[in-house]
């Protein structure tokens, strides 16, 4: 079977590899499709915390099972499934809590273990969720989504919070979209102009703040001088993450959803004076990927228009560099087998 592979950074190299054989507990699967996310950019360019080389990228999956025993889940042969790629251990401290999520000892499949840039890969059973309803293109970018509306399930968002989503990326995008499905009058904030019409449009976002527009006066005005009491950064940005205090209510809560391979330093008066809880999201759940299912099945989310650019396998070396520039306009780039 065909296989990318990440040799280094900068330097894909198509090979061809044996099929694998599934383990006891795993299902063989075909890939259907592969969406590229922004840790898969950050790889390929070597900015990825966790990260060695060489590695088999891409953990947005779609596929149909090919080989699989009895199982708890019954899934069976043929059925079109999405991948849950943050293999858990099952019996650390986080596991024993229900929090499979931040496992002590989590292997992300495409980050710490070879994922699914190949025509056929193995998966633990339990990775594994029905996608019936969907075509392989909204299956793949479930884990996208799952990402926002996790991090929105632990913020703990209610009906008519004000919300602030710092970086209208992918990750960003889902997260207002989650926002506003939980009832949450939504501002994003960016610096992209093009990508904040695009907040109003794809995720009804409320209001939109230009970062270099005086951002601090203009949420306050918007938000009545209360600031919002949920402020969620993905922009994996040092700078952003650090200024993103400022923008949180008295007893409100900071979300880092973006992960920067950095330190972040904040001045403690101003963030002990707010009682402010700061938190980190991490992955998603099952019950993530259930619930983005559902509201995709439901047609509460608009996949068609989130997917701007499409690759076969065969030609995706070609054209990963163009989803690096900003100006191609790239929210989505799904990978196609």
């Amino acid at each position: 079977m065909k296989c990318i592979v990440c040799e280094e950074p900068n330097r894909f190299e198509m090979k061809e590899v044996p099929v694998p054989t599934p383990g006891p507990g795993e299902a063989l699967i075909r890939i259907r499709r592969i969406g590229i996310c922004g840790t898969d950019l950050h790889a390929y360019r070597g900015n990825q915390p966790y990260f060695v080389y060489p590695r088999v990228l891409g953990h947005e999956l779609a596929a149909e099972i090919t080989q699989i025993d009895d199982n708890e889940y019954g899934l069976t042969a043929g059925d079109p499934v999405c991948v849950i790629p943050y293999v858990h251990c099952g019996t650390c401290i986080a596991c024993r809590n229900g929090k499979t999520n931040c496992c002590t000892k989590m292997s992300v499949i495409g980050v710490h273990q070879d994922g699914g840039m190949r025509e056929y890969m193995t998966v633990p059973v339990r990775h594994l969720v029905k996608t019936e309803g969907l075509t392989p293109e909204q299956a793949a970018i479930v884990e996208c989504y799952s990402i926002g509306a996790h991090s929105v399930r632990v913020a703990g968002i209610r009906p008519g919070d004000w919300v602030m989503v710092i970086g209208a990326g992918p990750i960003g995008l889902g997260t207002m979209k989650f926002a506003k499905l939980a009832g949450a009058r939504v501002i994003a904030m960016d610096m992209n102009e093009s990508r904040l019409q695009f907040c109003k449009a794809w995720a009804q976002a409320d209001y939109t703040v230009n970062v270099t527009n005086n951002p601090l006066n203009e949420v306050a005005d918007i938000t009545g001088g209360d600031y919002p009491t949920v402020v969620l950064d993905a922009t994996g940005n040092t700078k952003s993450m650090e200024q993103a205090l400022h923008y949180v209510a008295h007893g409100g809560k900071l979300v880092f959803v973006g992960l920067v391979k950095s330190d972040i330093t904040f001045h403690d008066p101003d963030f002990h004076k707010r009682e402010m809880a700061i938190m980190g999201s991490r992955n998603a759940m099952r019950e993530d990927f259930l619930e983005v299912i559902d509201q995709i099945r439901k047609g509460s989310i608009d996949t068609g228009s989130f997917i701007t650019h499409r690759a076969a396998f065969s030609e995706m070396i070609g054209q990963y560099e163009s989803w690096l520039r900003p100006e191609t306009g790239v929210i989505k780039a799904v990978v196609e087998l």
